[in-house]
């Protein structure tokens, strides 16, 4: 079975609400999404791959058009192995705890060191609001979160934050996210919000 989804001009996260409808129909088969921005085909290849697809995107006339085969195993697609933890980190900020701004810093530093030499990994780091400059160029933090995301920890950015502040072009450690995302991901395992 195929079908396809025109998703083109639908705010974030209507094209992956628009794709998870589509895959809940269907056992087995393919169903194309078609988006035209680079977020939206970011947050629909990555919310199929996370749900054991097969994800090839192919750029067509200015258009991302996203080939998910459902059936096919997560291994098959090249994507890193998920982390085996299951905890979820809800990042609120770019510092940790209230007070001095500048301890807050060093703290964030401190922490996402530490959450490194822990075993297992989490789950999934999710940043949102001011939390999004954690995962840009020139954060002290940005290569912890890129080698968490090497180990096969999602790390995922806000969309919408990352638009706020004016950052997403300087994005350097993990990806590109939504609410959907975020909600699902949360659900999945314990969460601890910081």
């Amino acid at each position: 079975m195929s079908s396809e989804i025109d998703a083109r001009g639908l705010a974030c996260p209507q094209p992956v609400i628009a794709t998870k409808k589509a895959l809940d129909v269907i056992r087995e088969g393919v169903v194309t999404t078609i988006v035209d921005n680079t977020a939206a085909r970011e947050n629909v290849a990555k919310f199929a791959a996370a749900n054991g697809c097969g994800v090839s995107v192919e750029e067509r006339s200015g258009y991302y058009h996203i080939r998910i085969t459902k059936g096919t195993p997560a291994a098959e697609t090249g994507k890193p192995a998920i982390a085996s933890g299951t905890v979820v980190y809800l990042i609120t900020k770019d510092t940790l705890g209230h007070g001095s701004e500048e301890l807050g810093a060093i703290l964030m530093k401190s922490f996402f060191y530490t959450l490194g030499e822990i075993e297992p990994l989490p789950r999934s780091i999710l940043l949102i609001n001011s939390a999004v400059k954690l995962a840009v160029e020139g954060s002290s933090v940005a290569e912890y979160l890129a080698s968490f995301a090497e180990s096969g920890v999602k790390v995922l950015s806000c969309g919408t934050c990352l638009d706020h502040f004016h950052l997403k072009d300087r994005l350097a450690a993990g990806g590109v996210t939504n609410m959907y995302t975020i909600l699902a991901e949360l659900s999945v395992g314990p969460a601890i919000t910081l």
